[in-house]
């Protein structure tokens, strides 16, 4: 074993911190960028012509702070010093930053400015996580744990650079370092872009896992897609939401690390051979590679730093048609190139034509293909020369993250039994037991399908696997129900088969013979339903000249020719494929893991009710509370009496024995107003709007979606505002308590009842904010492109959050928990994670309006029976809107989706107005409360001290224990 201590006393140029050369030596001696070989292994190649290089031009001299790293020879592995049990001092990480200052290629050396600061910074911090990545990476090698894998097409991190500072321990050196530098470490933080690598909570949460992961040392990564312009960027103008690519890699990504060794093929199209053995090939088709990209999740307060693997995509460089080029095909040249790039351009690709479906096929097998070949290189790797694939399932857990990554299914079986040579029977044991699902929504088009066409097209190899294992699924259905009751048979066939309007295979034809009929009565019903049709075809007369339609003959004693039954189109239901495939299934909420179990997928919980489980979402409380409200984050330490809550978030339940203290209340309410102060500069800057931060700030803040009802939060501001209107200036005052109402969130690009709501909620704020009457009464602002860098803002500035979904449709919902957290009350429905919210805070602590879940489909059913009598005051607000006070924007179709009794599109499939009288008497409830504010206080205390269960640290314990069967591996 080889040690290495690195020290410097210079400055200027020719000073690199210990920080930057200990890293340099690990990139020096494992090759570049970190050194992993074609399978993610660290290579044991050196270069000691560089390291000596290093050691001779830098004058690197031992200092306090060490760390044992392993070179070209080294053994075992011995202990390394945890690097944040010393604190960084502030010269050798300003050392650190000028070295990356002076020698970044992307910046021109006579200027620091805030930019080229900024990639400084964040490539000296990258530094530090390399040599934690390296050094856990190195561990599990030797270890060789079981380890968990987290498939997600969106991971929603926002801003890197002081949750890794906060987690490493080192925010007061950087703060002091840039001082130094003429720097303020907050200005260099803002010029960070959020990542823009997904949209809404499935992203969120995704990345709060990772932390907790790395936080507790559990042995564990995430996949996913380097998006390269993301969702989209969200622009409010006078027509409401406009779409710009995001531009969050323009400048690059200076926290990440391409490894350009890791590299895996991907395949489309082609066409399946059989050889002499029967062993199926793939072969043909459309070739190109997925590249790694890493960028390294530190744990807090621990050296445990894992990974997200993201995939880019490019084609080789000779698909690049030179001959075509230089005849001037140009486009033509490229368009292989095009193809294979395109892949990873935009989250989720409008999929209204053919060719989006494809993008969006595309997209999630490559997520899937270049995941699995990664994991199983490291599997084969760490097995050692004798591979044991039995051994596959107590190695490895991978999590599919929702439907979108559910191809991981006949891709583990294509390679196991294609590839590796297994059995179908050895693959399917594997893959069950390796693969688990969590489902995010009970919305039927959220329950992916694709047309079977389609794929048999793409991926014609795992059409076959997936029809394989629907023939596998219908012999279980068989042998659980028996063919007794072929009513029965047909009617669980029909619900639980993967393979949806598609003829049962040929084994299985003759299943729903009725008993009582032979199979030669049943020929010969076949047989004369064929004369049938031949006689009827033979009716039909050719159409004259000019006419392009057959006619049916018109005669008297002649059956008309009934119109014939378009074919029902042939598809894959994903979710249904990963309940088959995998051996766990959760939702994640309580109620909504039992909507799970008694409607969305009953007749398998019927059938496997071991497999089902719920997990609860959770949140952070690192970024959630420690640090995107620091004022917070002290009173809560100083009032529990330690700074253990970060970790373990039981120790908030400790705040209601002071909930009545005026001490702590008065401290309460300052910090409070301190972050909305910081809220009215933001919203100045973003929207133009000047607010009080003596209102009250309501806040609903998540993707523009008609279950989300956005919709009826601002229908009950209309008429919050149509009242005011009507009364005199007094008695506005003294009714009404001055509000912030405060929206955020994206409509998706193709959604137009989506942006239409975005465009009313625009177009009322643009009235209400320039009336005289109204004045600081009421306030709407919408704030363009939402994201975690804005939550990390708007959350500790808010009073009150509104999660009013349609109870029964809304999974579980992280925002709620972000917003309890922090002291906010929530208003709501019975639905998702609203439940055990207000269970655990306390009812009088939670506003509560609607309808619940299981009276959903009754109100429907009245509804569409024309039973439902609209409140006056919903009719009068919707007359309201009509007569043009918002302005010329014609609003009857938004308006008109909430009125008739059936029709798409109408008869308010949401419930919007059936909530409504519920919902402006829960909101005069929120009035009278906020005017007390000793009451008030005492509530957003017993918020916080009753979000204690909603971290992300607490479910990611019960997956690890009740899923993966995996276990913390501290670093020594």
């Amino acid at each position: 074993m080889a040690t290495w201590r690195f020290s410097t006393t210079s400055s200027g140029a020719e000073a690199v911190s210990s920080c930057y050369a200990v890293a340099r030596f690990i990139d020096f001696s494992r090759g570049r960028n970190g050194g992993v070989d074609g399978s993610g292994g660290v290579r044991r190649s050196g270069n000691k012509a560089k390291q000596l290089i290093l050691m001779r031009k830098w004058q690197v001299r031992p200092m306090r702070r060490s760390f044992s790293v392993r070179n070209a020879s080294s053994e075992p592995q011995q202990k390394v010093k945890d690097p944040i049990t010393e604190k960084e001092d502030a010269s050798s990480i300003a050392s650190s930053i000028k070295y990356h200052a002076e020698f970044n290629p992307l910046f021109s050396p006579e200027k620091f400015d805030l930019p080229k600061a900024f990639f400084a910074t964040a490539q000296s911090i990258r530094d530090a996580l390399i040599i934690n990545w390296n050094t856990t990476y190195d561990y599990y090698e030797k270890l060789n744990p079981k380890q968990a894998y987290y498939l997600s097409m969106e991971f929603l991190q926002g801003r890197a650079m002081l949750n890794a500072i906060g987690n490493l321990g080192l925010t007061g050196g950087y703060a002091e370092a840039l001082s130094k530098l003429g720097h303020n470490l907050e200005n260099i933080a803002f010029q960070e872009p959020d990542a823009a690598l997904g949209n809404g909570g499935l992203g969120r949460l995704a990345s709060c896992f990772l932390d907790s992961l790395a936080t507790f040392d559990y042995p564990a990564w995430g996949y996913g897609l380097r998006y390269k312009y993301g969702l989209f960027k969200q622009c409010i103008t006078k027509n409401g939401q406009e779409e710009v690519a995001e531009d969050w890699l323009e400048m690059s990504n200076p926290s990440e690390i391409v490894r350009n060794d890791v590299t895996y093929p991907i395949k489309f199209y082609g066409k399946v051979v059989t050889d002499s053995d029967g062993k199926k090939h793939w072969i043909g088709g459309e070739d190109i590679n997925a590249v790694a990209y890493d960028v390294p999740i530190p744990g807090y307060k621990t050296k445990t730093t894992i990974n997200l693997r993201l995939w880019s995509t490019k084609a080789p460089s000779e698909d690049f048609d030179l001959s075509a080029f230089n005849s001037g095909e140009h486009i033509q040249a490229a368009k292989a190139l095009y193809n294979a790039e395109k892949i990873c351009y935009v989250l989720y690709p409008g999929d209204e034509s053919i060719e989006g479906k494809i993008l969006r096929l595309k997209q999630q097998y490559t997520l899937c293909s270049a995941s699995l070949h990664d994991i199983i290189a490291r599997f084969e790797r760490r097995s050692g020369t004798k591979v044991k694939w039995e051994e596959f399932p107590e190695k490895v857990a991978v999590q599919m993250n929702d439907t979108h990554p559910s191809l991981c299914i006949p891709e583990l079986m294509r390679i196991l039994i294609d590839v590796k040579g297994l059995s179908w029977k050895e693959a399917w044991n594997i893959t069950q037991r390796t693969m688990a699902y969590t489902n995010h929504t009970v919305l039927p088009e959220a329950l992916e399908k694709w047309s079977l066409e389609l794929m048999g097209k793409l991926l014609p190899r795992h059409v076959e696997i997936i029809e394989m294992i629907d023939e596998e699924l219908i012999r279980t259905i068989v042998l659980e129900y028996g063919t007794a009751d072929s009513d029965l048979l047909e009617k669980k066939l029909k619900q639980m088969r993967i393979l949806e309007n598609v003829e049962l295979p040929a084994a299985f034809s003759d299943l729903l013979v009725s008993p009582k009929e032979s199979p030669v009565a049943v020929l010969k019903k076949r047989k004369k339903k064929k004369k049938k049709k031949k006689k009827e075809e033979e009716e039909v007369v050719e159409p004259a000249d000019g006419e392009n339609e057959p006619v049916k003959e018109s005669t008297e004693g002649k059956k008309k020719i009934p119109e014939p039954v378009p074919e029902l189109p042939k598809m894959v239901r994903m979710a249904n494929l990963c309940v088959v495939g995998g051996h766990a299934v959760n939702g994640v909420a309580a109620i909504h893991s039992e909507i799970v179990k008694d409607e969305v997928f009953n007749d398998f919980f019927k059938l496997w009710p071991e497999k089902f489980q719920n997990k609860t979402n959770g949140v952070t409380p690192r970024r959630w509370i420690r640090f995107c409200n620091p004022d917070l984050s002290k009173i809560i330490t100083n009032w529990t009496g330690t700074e253990d809550w970060v970790l373990n978030t039981e120790k908030l339940a400790e705040l209601r024995k002071f909930a009545d203290n005026e001490d702590l209340q008065a401290q309460w309410r300052a910090a409070k107003r301190s972050n909305k102060l910081k809220a009215v500069s933001f919203l100045k800057e973003k929207t133009g709007y000047l607010v009080s931060p003596d209102a009250m700030f309501d806040i609903q803040v998540k993707r523009i979606h008609e279950y989300k009802r956005q919709l009826l939060n601002i229908l009950g501001i209309v008429y919050r505002y149509k009242m005011m209107k009507e009364m005199s200036a007094s008695e506005r005052k003294e009714k009404f308590v001055p509000r912030v109402c405060i929206f955020g969130g994206k409509a998706f690009a193709t959604y137009v009842q989506a942006k239409r709501i975005v465009k009313f909620i625009t177009d009322v704020g643009a009235t209400v904010n320039h009336d005289p009457d109204i004045g600081d009464l009421l306030k709407v602002v919408f704030v363009p492109d939402y994201n975690v860098s804005v939550a990390e803002l708007l959350i500790p500035a808010s009073e009150l959050s509104q999660h009013i979904s349609t109870a029964g449709m809304e999974a579980s919902g992280t925002s709620n928990m972000k917003f309890a957290m922090n002291g906010c009350i929530l208003i709501g429905t019975l639905d998702g994670a609203n439940v055990e919210i207000r269970e655990e805070v306390g009812e009088d602590n939670f506003f509560l309006f609607g309808a619940e879940a299981h009276e959903i489909p009754g109100l429907r059913k009245e509804r569409a029976e024309g039973k439902f009598v609209p409140d006056p005051h919903f009719e009068e607000v919707k007359e309201f809107v009509r007569s043009g006070v918002f302005g010329p924007y014609n609003y009857d179709e938004l308006m008109g989706s909430l009125e008739g009794n059936e029709g798409f599109g109408r008869a308010d499939f949401f419930l919007v107005g059936k909530d409504f009288p519920s919902y402006i008497e829960c909101q005069e409830k929120v009035d009278e409360a906020y005017k007390d504010q000793q009451r008030w206080t005492r509530m957003s205390i017993l918020n916080t001290a009753g979000s204690y269960k909603f971290s992300s640290d607490r479910t990611i314990h019960e997956y690890a224990r009740e899923i993966w069967n995996i276990k913390p591996v501290e670093l020594p």
